[in-house]
């Protein structure tokens, strides 16, 4: 799947720090995308309990074709160039049993 996700108010869960009300991000099919590091470690560590998010909206578009960004939108100033890095401190948390 490829999905366009977009915040229109409060925050979102999965990246809470740096993802702001009309911040919007784009993953194509066969894009790795996901909780950033701080969020999965925070997340791992809590009390599993029924929470409720309040005063928060947000919205994501999905499809099996992959979108196209506009010539505009890759030359925006507001495009972040470093968006991989919120998955850099991501750990190894599982491994392959067939390979040790």
């Amino acid at each position: 799947m490829s999905e366009f996700m977009g915040l229109i108010r409060g925050e979102y869960d999965a990246k809470a720090d740096g993802f702001v009300p009309g911040g919007a991000s784009l993953h194509n099919c066969m894009t790795p995308h996901g909780p950033d590091a701080a969020t999965f470690e925070k997340a791992s560590n809590v009390d599993l309990k029924p929470e409720r998010m309040a005063n928060t909206m947000a919205f994501m578009f999905e499809s099996r074709f992959a979108f196209e960004p506009t010539r505009q939108a890759l030359e925006s100033r507001e495009l972040d160039h470093d968006y991989v890095s919120v998955w850099q401190g991501l750990t190894k948390e599982f491994s392959n049993p067939d390979k040790g």
